[in-house]
């Protein structure tokens, strides 16, 4: 069993990792569905939770069926992030994150998210500034270092520890790479197997298969790991670890109606939450994923993303189940979707 405060996880727990204008409470309830075991927000900037940002104040919404769950902040001043701490207290999650991992231009070069790895002693008061602030269990997610020449992860989560975080979460590049090139777990792996370091470490990055997920746990030793983008339109990826990692044998990829069948719960919940508009409108962007793979599936797509209720859109998913009844799915890599322009923590 894995703890971060009292929050009590199972052995090798997967965690779903945090993606602007991807990880909102329907793309987590199907998520939850198949086995994510801790999810967190999309990033909250804490000056827009001051300023009552209305977009900012939306994100924390967060519902009991996907708990435990956690809100997660960005920022790069001590008294904004302690008032922005105290905001999302009073909505009750189970933890509070810190991201010090985003890459992104309007994000890092504004000294928050990874822009806050260029100076360790002001990340170090940063988050003592949230430990302080809240009752809650405060974690971090963050990268291996600004570039290569500093790669400090080791000192960061030491020093992180020493300031009262509960559980660390790794992406395995730096902010320069980006999300180029192949992540590196070694120094995952010896911020776990540090002597020094006794709080959960995360392993984050790349993680596209039950194998894979079974070679970095054995090899780096991480207490567990996060998934981003191989999610995303195939949410099946946790219970197919799960299922691996307990029993040597792969699950069958899931069929058409199952594909269809979570697509359009994914747009009901978004529907539900954001309203017969704006659901409709931002779920166009998922069924691409949902039926990647499927032949001659261009025509059915363009006609889904036009379509503007929920039940002209569902009559388009009946035609699709009969069109490719008994298709049979090859078990192949899932494809890591570029999100990196909305700031993925994977």
């Amino acid at each position: 069993m894995v703890r971060i405060g009292k929050i009590e996880l199972p052995e090798f727990p997967l965690l779903l990792a945090p993606m602007e204008d991807v990880s909102d409470p329907p793309f987590r309830a199907v998520c939850k569905d198949k086995g994510a075991d801790l999810m967190y927000t999309e990033f909250i900037s804490s000056e827009g939770l001051i300023r009552d940002a209305i977009k900012s104040r939306k994100k924390l919404d967060i519902f009991d069926y996907e708990r435990p769950v956690g809100i997660q902040i960005f920022g790069g001043d001590e008294e904004s992030l302690s008032l922005a701490a105290k905001i999302v207290e009073v909505t009750n999650p189970d933890l509070l994150d810190i991201n010090f991992g985003c890459p992104v231009k309007k994000v890092a070069l504004k000294g928050a998210g990874a822009g806050v790895l260029k100076d360790i002693d002001l990340m170090v008061r940063l988050t003592s500034a949230v430990v302080k602030s809240t009752s809650l269990p405060v974690t971090v997610k963050t990268r291996l270092g600004w570039d290569d020449n500093t790669r400090n992860i080791e000192e960061v989560a030491e020093r992180l520890q020493d300031v009262g975080i509960q559980a660390l979460a790794i992406h395995g590049r730096t902010r320069t790479q980006m999300y180029k090139g192949s992540a590196d777990w070694t120094l995952i792996g010896k911020v776990k197997n540090n002597p020094r370091i006794k709080i959960p470490i995360f392993g984050n990055g790349d993680i596209d298969s039950a194998e894979k997920a079974l070679e970095y746990k054995n090899r780096y030793g991480v207490d567990g790991i996060m998934i981003g983008r191989a999610a995303i339109g195939y949410p099946w990826i946790f219970d197919e670890i799960k299922h691996f990692l307990a029993t040597g044998e792969h699950l069958g990829s899931p069929g058409i109606e199952e594909r269809v069948g979570v697509a359009r719960k994914h747009l009901h919940k978004s529907v539900e939450w954001k309203g017969p508009i704006v659901g409709i409108l931002e779920m166009r962007r998922h069924y691409a994923n949902y039926l990647k793979g499927l032949p001659n599936i261009k025509e059915y797509r363009a006609r889904l993303v036009t379509l503007n209720t929920e039940e002209e859109i569902n009559s388009v998913l009946d035609e699709i189940i009969v069109r490719y009844e008994g298709y049979s799915f090859e078990k192949t890599p899932i494809e890591l979707i570029n999100y990196h322009e909305n700031c993925p923590v994977d």
